[in-house]
């Protein structure tokens, strides 16, 4: 049972700061393997990073946000010290805690695919190497479709990978620097196993009867891999640079130094559409939007899977 003075209202400000109705945070999942403190610390960072939380915003204070979740006000704590931790909030004495001007960072993509499929219509378009942080970020999210927590009514996702079959700038052999086809066949079946990954894990709720719609597109082209892209819901970007880094893999059984492009725990930045269509933000999810429109609609052919 939630506080009668809980902020449920429409906005409404108070000596400089905001309560807004606040059911978008939800609830705890009893079934989610994370300790609560992780779960309420998710639920508040995607509220920030998507600005329903906008900068400047007072959170509910520690009591209120217990009793809202059904938690022990210690929990509660830890959750705040996380996002304390990332630099995400910030605590003023007498005042109560407060969403920073500054919130850009980077960001873990899994709980933003999950809030995204909150949404009755989900549209995910990505594109970067090989897609396997997608095949991954979806995974869990999709599971819980299957048993019921979700329930989008329809997904559609686009996919954007680099034709390994291609001469290519990227990956590369370290002692010549250049392409070698040798290289190219072993990105090329990582790039096919998340792929491949990707359309199984969506096509199957459809054939289940789980989702009205369940669609995934993929095109290639021939330009090297340098960033990953992914947007979410047609409103929020997350961006990433890969880096190139020179290691050694095993390529037909023998030891070989490449140049390589480590997709793994890249860091994100995130930018979200507000209700100020000038912001920094707003401008680069739009011109995110036209940049993937206009590589789909030219120089991108159909995948062969």
């Amino acid at each position: 049972m939630l506080p009668e003075n809980f902020p449920n209202l429409a906005s409404q400000r108070y000596g400089g700061w905001v309560t807004k109705n606040l059911d978008f945070l939800g609830q705890l999942d009893p079934d989610d393997p994370k300790q609560a403190s992780h779960q309420i610390a998710n639920k508040l960072r995607a509220a920030i990073l998507t600005r329903r939380l906008a900068p400047g915003d007072r959170l509910p204070s520690q009591p209120e946000l217990a009793a809202r979740y059904g938690v022990a006000r210690e929990t509660v704590k830890r959750a705040l010290d996380l996002l304390r931790a990332e630099r995400l909030i910030v605590s003023r004495q007498g005042s109560g805690v407060f969403v920073r001007a500054q919130t850009q960072r980077a960001v873990e993509l899994r709980p933003h695919i999950e809030a995204a499929f909150e949404r009755p219509h989900v549209t995910v378009d990505f594109a970067g190497f090989s897609g396997e942080t997608l095949r991954d970020a979806l995974a869990e999210t999709l599971d819980k479709v299957r048993v019921g927590r979700l329930a989008p009514e329809s997904i559609a996702v686009r996919v954007l990978v680099s034709d390994m079959t291609a001469p290519m700038a990227l990956p590369a052999r370290a002692e010549t620097q250049a392409d070698d086809p040798a290289v190219r066949e072993r990105a090329e079946r990582i790039t096919r196993r998340a792929v491949d990954g990707i359309i199984d894990q969506v096509t199957e709720l459809g054939d289940l009867g789980l989702i009205r719609s369940a669609t995934v597109e993929v095109r290639m082209h021939r330009a090297a891999p340098l960033f990953k892209l992914y947007i979410l819901n047609g409103e929020e970007v997350f961006f990433g640079f890969y880096p190139v880094v020179e290691r050694t893999v095993s390529i037909k059984g023998e030891p070989m130094a490449i140049y390589d492009l480590m997709g793994k725990d890249v860091p994100l930045f995130h930018y979200a559409v507000t209700d100020d269509d000038t912001s920094h933000a707003a401008q680069f999810v739009e011109a995110s939007r036209q940049w993937f429109d206009s590589v789909w609609s030219t120089i991108a052919y159909r995948y062969d899977g």
